[in-house]
């Protein structure tokens, strides 16, 4: 037989396997929906039950790449701290086991009658669930179909001296063998892979124990890329849950490496009383090699913080993010006290709109890469909240209220909104910002092609008119939380006539472009910069206003608001910084 019938089946297989393995992923993820983040999230609080929520969330999506991505995003934004983040990693080794038994069974035989059938719930059905499960059961089959390929393309290596000489030679030489798994497993970009190839051989005898264990070993080091690849260009402590994970997978192989001998004898001697299938012998290897590192390191989850702390130097960015005063529980039971915990929990959505507000404010000033991860991190715990609480509200509409509270529940409903836009419209400016700068960067590659030299010495076009715009906006943020928490009247008035100010700074503002434009001196970025970012401060303030109207005692859109102090302009043309 000529390598190319070897090669053309085990690819082809390869690449089934893989697409069968994302797409039941992908899968089972949409069946669990905001789930499987919800249970990282929130079921982490001793490093016991990090391990398990690793475990459950690895064996529902069927990758621990895919947990650990997830765990990583989760550091990053602060919602999970280093040592949560450790347990979480050591959990999911465990989960994706749960693969490695699943191949074990063999269900090649029927990988094409559940093709079929995922694909009849696929094309034939307009409900969601039974598309999610569709997906399921095609990738499920793809799964075995592919690795009913594979191994009828490597069928014939063993009759091959070169691989017979090779694996004899990984059997002596076991940390070869780890190298092996580790690159392979690097360049497939799945462990799972890696093992159902393992499996293939050593049920057609291609390969002995000896030399399968130490590829196994290496194949946990090498499902590290993927974790590594997601925290280039995000926060310390991201590059630490990444760092924790190849440190993990490493010492484990390292230990079990040097063990090789007795862990081969517990091996065989399972494999032997229980009768197993030599495919099902590779899974409980697999799951008694991570189970076992999981033992062992699971007490030293300190130690590994401390020391990834030491590999990864730097100050951790991240933000410090408060749990959820929400208890659903008391919905039923006391509508005061819920509604109590709404504001309570409003309040600190508030703060984290503020400290969004800050970093974008920052960022213009600045622009330092810092602020702008800050303002994501925010960003992304307000939407958090904003979910969380509306989800809190909804409910509590549907018990008996009286007509305060449900007015205050209404309230509470709508400023959440308020909020949550006020963090989008950072969002956007920071975006604006990022376009804007790109715009000049162009901009000043061509001049200086032209041989022309620019005289802006910054990427943005910074402007006193714009950040005395930003502390205005800042000014009416902070005082609408206090309006709200204190019910205080008096700076809710003091609010309204501020914004009568914003707004007139607006308006300026845009008569200031033009004006820079017809002089020759503004460019297309500058437009961005000027007309959006002041649009959006505008429509910040606006959200604000809503809440001191609330307080005043006026639903919004329905009364127009007088406001008797004179308003002076207060733009002045500023030369550039």
């Amino acid at each position: 037989m000529s390598y190319q019938e070897i090669l053309f089946p085990f690819l082809g297989g390869l690449g089934i396997f893989l697409f069968g393995m994302k797409y039941m992923g992908d899968g089972l993820q949409k069946s669990a929906g905001d789930s499987l983040r919800e249970i990282l999230n929130t079921f982490t609080s001793t490093p016991l039950r990090s391990v398990l929520a690793g475990l459950i969330v690895t064996a529902i999506i069927q990758s621990s790449s895919g947990t650990t991505v997830l765990t990583v995003g989760l550091v990053s934004v602060g919602f999970m701290t280093l040592r949560q983040a450790i347990g979480v990693i050591m959990g999911a080794n465990v989960g994706t086991t749960v693969t490695a038994f699943i191949i074990g069974f063999n269900l090649s035989s029927y990988s094409l009658p559940i093709i079929g059938v995922g694909s009849i719930l696929l094309f034939f059905s307009k409900r969601e669930r039974v598309n999610n499960i569709g997906q399921i059961l095609f990738g499920f089959g793809c799964l075995f179909y592919g690795l009913k390929l594979m191994g009828e393309g490597m069928a014939p290596l063993s009759q091959l001296p070169q691989f017979a000489d090779l694996m004899v030679y990984v059997s002596h030489h076991p940390v070869l063998g780890v190298g092996i798994g580790t690159l392979l497993t690097m360049v497939l970009q799945s462990s799972s892979a890696t093992i159902g190839i393992l499996q293939q051989l050593y049920s057609q005898g291609s390969m002995a124990i000896e030399s399968v264990l130490p590829i196994l070993f290496g194949d946990n080091i090498g499902t590290t890329i993927t974790a590594v690849i997601a925290a280039f260009g995000v926060s310390v402590a991201a590059k630490r849950t990444a760092a924790s994970h190849v440190v993990f997978n490493l010492v484990g192989a390292i230990i079990f490496t040097i063990l090789l001998t007795p862990f081969t004898a517990v091996v065989v001697r399972i494999s032997t009383v229980l009768n197993l299938k030599p495919a099902m012998q590779i899974a409980v290897a697999h799951g008694l090699f991570n189970v076992s590192n999981l033992l062992i390191q699971f007490w030293f989850i300190d130690k590994i913080e401390l020391l990834v702390r030491k590999i990864i130097p730097g100050k951790d960015k991240s933000i410090d993010f408060k749990p959820s005063n929400l208890n659903e529980s008391i919905i039923q039971n006391s509508a005061t006290l819920a509604l109590n915990q709404a504001k309570i929990e409003l309040l600190q959505m508030g703060e984290y709109v503020l400290g969004a507000f800050e970093a974008t404010k920052a960022y213009y000033e600045n622009q330092n890469s810092i602020d702008m991860e800050n303002a994501s991190q925010y960003e992304t715990a307000i939407n958090d909240t904003d979910n969380r609480l509306t989800e809190y509200l909804v409910q509590l509409s549907a018990t008996e209220l009286t007509i305060s509270e449900s007015h205050e529940q209404t309230m509470m409903l709508e400023l959440t909104k308020d909020l949550e836009r006020i963090g989008d419209h950072c969002r956007n400016i920071i975006q604006n910002l990022n376009e804007a700068i790109q715009l000049e960067k162009k901009q000043q590659a061509k001049e200086k092609k032209a041989g022309k030299v620019s005289d802006r010495d910054t990427l943005i076009l910074y402007d006193e008119d714009v950040v005395d715009l930003f502390e205005k906006v800042l000014k009416n943020i902070r005082d609408s939380l206090i309006v709200f928490e204190q019910d205080d009247k008096e700076m809710a008035e003091h609010m309204l006539s501020r914004e009568a100010q914003i707004d007139q700074m607006v308006k300026m503002l845009r008569k200031k472009y033009i004006s820079i434009m017809n002089s020759g001196k503004g460019r297309a970025a500058d437009g961005v910069l000027f007309i959006d970012t002041a649009s959006n401060l505008e429509r910040m303030s606006d959200r604000t206003i809503h809440i001191a109207k609330y307080v005043l005692g006026e639903r919004y859109g329905t009364e127009e608001i007088s406001v008797d102090q004179s308003v002076n302009p207060l733009i002045t043309f500023q030369s550039q910084k």
